[in-house]
């Protein structure tokens, strides 16, 4: 019965782990490395990650310097970066590109919190989606003589437990970016 839990912690864990992804291409008032992780430039025929181009350093807070390895493709890293949904003008002197990150206004700050909220509640939403799967996957065990009534309860309990903890973990995770955000 432990496995069957244990695949079912693992599918949270992934949600929870989706939501921190997301977040952190969250913009927020700081300069970060992971702001451009979603990027794609287009590199030698294929759509390739500013990190596997470029050494990206954040010399000050509001400060990102992207210094590519092949300095040919500064274009194409600017043109990435300009035309992406992060609201950015990178300049470029020939062998770095520098990304000044403007304080975000007010209203931005607002989109941003309700963003990260229906983020957070889609992951909800995918953690009571994976407790709903184990119930069904109980009661299938027990009607086909797995496991007993009591057993297909302790595991349901156990999985409600799971579950709690995880939307905690949400819950906290969306805090957390939230005060992120409207920290000025």
């Amino acid at each position: 019965m432990n496995e069957v839990l244990k695949k079912y912690e693992d599918r949270m864990k992934k949600s929870l782990a989706a939501l921190e992804d997301g977040f952190s291409g969250l913009r927020t008032g700081r300069a970060s490395a992971a702001l451009f992780d979603k990027i794609r430039v287009d590199a030698y025929g294929t759509k390739t990650p500013i990190k596997e181009l470029a050494n990206i350093s954040i010399p000050e807070a509001r400060l990102v310097v992207i210094q590519p390895w092949d300095k040919a493709l500064i274009g194409e890293i600017e043109k990435a970066i300009r035309t992406s949904e992060l609201s950015l003008n990178p300049s470029n002197d020939g062998k770095v590109i520098r990304i000044i990150i403007p304080p975000l206004t007010g209203d931005r700050r607002k989109e941003l919190v309700k963003q990260a909220k229906g983020e957070a509640e889609q992951a909800r939403v995918a953690v009571r989606n994976i407790r709903r799967d184990g119930n069904e996957e109980f009661k299938k065990l027990c009607k086909d003589g797995g496991i007993t009534e009591d057993e297909e309860g302790k595991s349901s309990a156990e999985l409600q437990k799971l579950t709690d903890r995880y939307i905690g973990s949400i819950d906290k995770a969306a805090k957390d970016k939230e005060k992120e955000i409207l920290e000025v």
